[in-house]
Protein backbone atom coordinates (compact mmCIF):
# COMPACT_ATOMS: atom_id res chain seq x y z
CA UNK A 1 0.00 0.00 0.00
CA UNK A 2 1.43 3.35 -1.07
CA UNK A 3 0.95 6.43 1.06
CA UNK A 4 0.43 9.62 -0.90
CA UNK A 5 2.67 12.55 -0.05
CA UNK A 6 1.85 16.20 -0.48
CA UNK A 7 4.59 18.23 -2.12
CA UNK A 8 5.41 21.75 -1.03
CA UNK A 9 4.02 24.49 -3.22
CA UNK A 10 6.55 26.33 -5.38
CA UNK A 11 6.07 29.98 -4.47
CA UNK A 12 7.92 32.92 -6.02
CA UNK A 13 8.19 36.41 -4.52
CA UNK A 14 8.78 38.97 -7.26
CA UNK A 15 10.79 41.89 -5.87
CA UNK A 16 10.01 45.23 -7.53
CA UNK A 17 11.92 47.82 -5.48
CA UNK A 18 14.17 50.19 -7.44
CA UNK A 19 15.66 52.05 -4.45
CA UNK A 20 18.20 49.99 -2.45
CA UNK A 21 17.42 52.07 0.65
CA UNK A 22 13.79 50.90 0.56
CA UNK A 23 14.38 47.18 0.12
CA UNK A 24 13.15 46.50 3.66
CA UNK A 25 9.52 46.16 2.60
CA UNK A 26 10.49 43.53 0.02
CA UNK A 27 12.55 41.76 2.68
CA UNK A 28 9.57 41.80 5.04
CA UNK A 29 7.18 40.46 2.43
CA UNK A 30 9.59 37.70 1.44
CA UNK A 31 9.96 36.80 5.12
CA UNK A 32 6.23 36.16 5.18
CA UNK A 33 6.82 33.34 2.70
CA UNK A 34 10.02 31.74 4.05
CA UNK A 35 9.99 28.78 1.64
CA UNK A 36 9.49 30.94 -1.45
CA UNK A 37 12.17 31.72 -4.00
CA UNK A 38 12.86 35.41 -4.56
CA UNK A 39 13.00 36.87 -8.07
CA UNK A 40 14.60 40.30 -8.60
CA UNK A 41 12.44 41.46 -11.49
CA UNK A 42 14.08 44.89 -11.75
CA UNK A 43 17.50 43.23 -12.17
CA UNK A 44 16.20 41.06 -15.00
CA UNK A 45 15.31 37.83 -13.20
CA UNK A 46 12.06 36.16 -14.26
CA UNK A 47 9.61 33.64 -12.80
CA UNK A 48 9.85 30.09 -14.24
CA UNK A 49 6.13 29.84 -14.92
CA UNK A 50 6.21 26.13 -15.74
CA UNK A 51 7.39 25.50 -12.17
CA UNK A 52 5.34 28.11 -10.30
CA UNK A 53 2.39 27.19 -8.08
CA UNK A 54 1.97 30.74 -6.77
CA UNK A 55 3.42 34.20 -7.29
CA UNK A 56 3.60 37.26 -5.02
CA UNK A 57 4.26 40.73 -6.46
CA UNK A 58 5.83 43.17 -3.99
CA UNK A 59 5.53 46.90 -3.59
CA UNK A 60 7.89 49.45 -5.10
CA UNK A 61 8.76 53.14 -4.96
CA UNK A 62 8.49 53.06 -8.76
CA UNK A 63 5.19 54.01 -10.38
CA UNK A 64 3.23 51.88 -12.82
CA UNK A 65 2.91 54.84 -15.21
CA UNK A 66 6.73 55.09 -15.51
CA UNK A 67 6.85 52.28 -18.05
CA UNK A 68 8.49 54.51 -20.69
CA UNK A 69 11.59 54.90 -18.51
CA UNK A 70 11.36 51.51 -16.80
CA UNK A 71 10.87 48.80 -19.48
CA UNK A 72 10.51 46.06 -16.86
CA UNK A 73 7.11 47.47 -15.90
CA UNK A 74 5.57 46.54 -19.25
CA UNK A 75 7.22 43.13 -18.94
CA UNK A 76 5.61 42.62 -15.54
CA UNK A 77 2.22 43.63 -16.91
CA UNK A 78 2.68 40.91 -19.53
CA UNK A 79 3.60 38.51 -16.72
CA UNK A 80 0.35 39.33 -14.91
CA UNK A 81 -1.68 38.58 -18.03
CA UNK A 82 0.10 35.25 -18.45
CA UNK A 83 -0.45 34.37 -14.79
CA UNK A 84 -4.16 35.02 -15.30
CA UNK A 85 -4.21 32.94 -18.49
CA UNK A 86 -2.41 30.04 -16.79
CA UNK A 87 -4.56 30.44 -13.66
CA UNK A 88 -1.52 30.52 -11.37
CA UNK A 89 -2.51 31.91 -7.94
CA UNK A 90 -1.14 35.43 -7.65
CA UNK A 91 -1.06 38.02 -4.88
CA UNK A 92 -0.21 41.66 -5.61
CA UNK A 93 0.75 44.01 -2.76
CA UNK A 94 0.74 47.83 -3.15
CA UNK A 95 2.66 48.31 -6.44
CA UNK A 96 1.73 44.68 -7.14
CA UNK A 97 -1.93 45.64 -6.69
CA UNK A 98 -1.52 48.58 -9.03
CA UNK A 99 0.39 46.77 -11.78
CA UNK A 100 -2.02 43.84 -11.77
CA UNK A 101 -4.97 46.15 -12.35
CA UNK A 102 -3.05 48.23 -14.89
CA UNK A 103 -2.09 45.08 -16.80
CA UNK A 104 -5.79 44.28 -17.17
CA UNK A 105 -6.78 47.73 -18.41
CA UNK A 106 -7.30 49.55 -15.11
CA UNK A 107 -6.18 53.06 -14.19
CA UNK A 108 -3.50 54.06 -11.68
CA UNK A 109 -3.10 57.70 -10.64
CA UNK A 110 -1.05 59.79 -8.23
CA UNK A 111 -3.22 60.77 -5.25
CA UNK A 112 -0.65 61.94 -2.69
CA UNK A 113 1.07 59.97 0.04
CA UNK A 114 -0.95 58.31 2.79
CA UNK A 115 1.35 56.89 5.47
CA UNK A 116 -0.68 55.77 8.45
CA UNK A 117 -2.91 53.05 9.84
CA UNK A 118 -6.40 53.16 8.35
CA UNK A 119 -9.72 51.40 8.71
CA UNK A 120 -10.51 49.26 5.68
CA UNK A 121 -13.74 47.60 4.67
CA UNK A 122 -12.84 44.00 3.79
CA UNK A 123 -15.11 41.65 1.87
CA UNK A 124 -15.90 38.13 3.04
CA UNK A 125 -13.04 36.47 1.16
CA UNK A 126 -10.67 33.60 2.04
CA UNK A 127 -7.72 35.99 1.68
CA UNK A 128 -9.03 38.13 4.55
CA UNK A 129 -9.93 35.37 7.00
CA UNK A 130 -9.02 36.43 10.54
CA UNK A 131 -7.78 39.87 9.45
CA UNK A 132 -8.82 42.96 11.40
CA UNK A 133 -9.99 46.09 9.59
CA UNK A 134 -6.96 48.15 10.79
CA UNK A 135 -4.25 47.96 8.13
CA UNK A 136 -1.09 49.74 7.01
CA UNK A 137 -1.58 52.30 4.26
CA UNK A 138 1.68 53.42 2.67
CA UNK A 139 1.30 54.66 -0.89
CA UNK A 140 1.14 57.73 -3.12
CA UNK A 141 -0.52 56.14 -6.15
CA UNK A 142 -3.86 54.36 -6.24
CA UNK A 143 -5.99 52.28 -8.55
CA UNK A 144 -8.84 54.58 -9.54
CA UNK A 145 -10.50 52.16 -11.96
CA UNK A 146 -10.00 48.39 -11.54
CA UNK A 147 -8.88 46.21 -14.42
CA UNK A 148 -11.16 44.02 -16.50
CA UNK A 149 -12.88 41.30 -14.45
CA UNK A 150 -11.42 42.69 -11.22
CA UNK A 151 -13.93 43.06 -8.40
CA UNK A 152 -13.31 45.46 -5.50
CA UNK A 153 -12.94 43.44 -2.28
CA UNK A 154 -11.43 46.12 -0.03
CA UNK A 155 -11.95 49.85 0.27
CA UNK A 156 -10.81 52.72 2.48
CA UNK A 157 -11.92 56.32 2.91
CA UNK A 158 -9.00 57.63 0.84
CA UNK A 159 -8.90 54.80 -1.73
CA UNK A 160 -12.06 53.20 -3.10
CA UNK A 161 -10.14 50.39 -4.82
CA UNK A 162 -8.11 49.15 -1.85
CA UNK A 163 -8.15 45.49 -2.86
CA UNK A 164 -9.35 43.47 -5.84
CA UNK A 165 -10.03 39.92 -6.91
CA UNK A 166 -10.35 38.52 -10.42
CA UNK A 167 -13.78 37.09 -11.19
CA UNK A 168 -12.47 33.82 -12.63
CA UNK A 169 -8.67 33.61 -12.25
CA UNK A 170 -6.95 33.12 -8.85
CA UNK A 171 -5.64 36.69 -8.69
CA UNK A 172 -5.92 38.81 -5.53
CA UNK A 173 -4.47 42.25 -4.86
CA UNK A 174 -4.26 44.58 -1.85
CA UNK A 175 -3.17 48.19 -1.65
CA UNK A 176 -2.31 47.87 2.03
CA UNK A 177 0.92 46.36 3.38
CA UNK A 178 0.48 43.14 5.39
CA UNK A 179 4.26 42.87 5.77
CA UNK A 180 4.75 46.17 7.61
CA UNK A 181 4.79 45.97 11.42
CA UNK A 182 5.63 48.18 14.40
CA UNK A 183 9.28 47.17 13.96
CA UNK A 184 9.40 49.35 10.83
CA UNK A 185 8.01 52.48 12.51
CA UNK A 186 11.30 54.44 12.64
CA UNK A 187 11.96 53.85 8.95
CA UNK A 188 8.39 54.80 8.07
CA UNK A 189 8.70 58.07 9.97
CA UNK A 190 12.05 58.84 8.35
CA UNK A 191 11.12 57.86 4.79
CA UNK A 192 7.43 58.75 4.56
CA UNK A 193 6.54 61.03 7.47
CA UNK A 194 4.50 58.26 9.08
CA UNK A 195 1.78 59.36 11.50
CA UNK A 196 -0.76 57.23 13.30
CA UNK A 197 -2.65 58.71 16.21
CA UNK A 198 -6.05 57.05 15.81
CA UNK A 199 -4.96 53.41 15.56
CA UNK A 200 -2.38 51.05 17.04
CA UNK A 201 -0.18 48.37 15.51
CA UNK A 202 -1.52 46.15 18.28
CA UNK A 203 -4.77 46.01 16.30
CA UNK A 204 -3.09 44.97 13.05
CA UNK A 205 -3.48 41.30 12.12
CA UNK A 206 -2.91 41.61 8.37
CA UNK A 207 0.12 39.31 8.61
CA UNK A 208 -2.35 36.42 8.58
CA UNK A 209 -2.80 37.17 4.89
CA UNK A 210 0.41 35.24 4.16
CA UNK A 211 -0.92 31.98 5.57
CA UNK A 212 -4.29 32.60 3.91
CA UNK A 213 -2.69 32.96 0.50
CA UNK A 214 -0.50 29.91 1.02
CA UNK A 215 -3.63 27.94 1.92
CA UNK A 216 -5.28 29.09 -1.31
CA UNK A 217 -2.23 27.95 -3.28
CA UNK A 218 -2.13 24.64 -1.41
CA UNK A 219 -5.77 23.91 -2.17
CA UNK A 220 -5.09 24.32 -5.89
CA UNK A 221 -1.92 22.24 -5.94
CA UNK A 222 -3.33 19.46 -3.77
Amino acid sequence: MTTATTRSSALYVVRNEVDPDCEYHCDALAAGFPTAEEVDFVAGERVPLDEADGVVLTGSTAAVYEADSRPWIAEQEALVRELVEREIPTLGVCFGHQIANSALGGTVERIGTTATLVEATLADDPLFEGIDSTVVSLHGDAVTEPGADMEVIASAAHARVFGTRHRSAPLWTVQFHPEITASHRDRLVEDFGWESESHSFADVTAGRLFANFEAIVGERTG
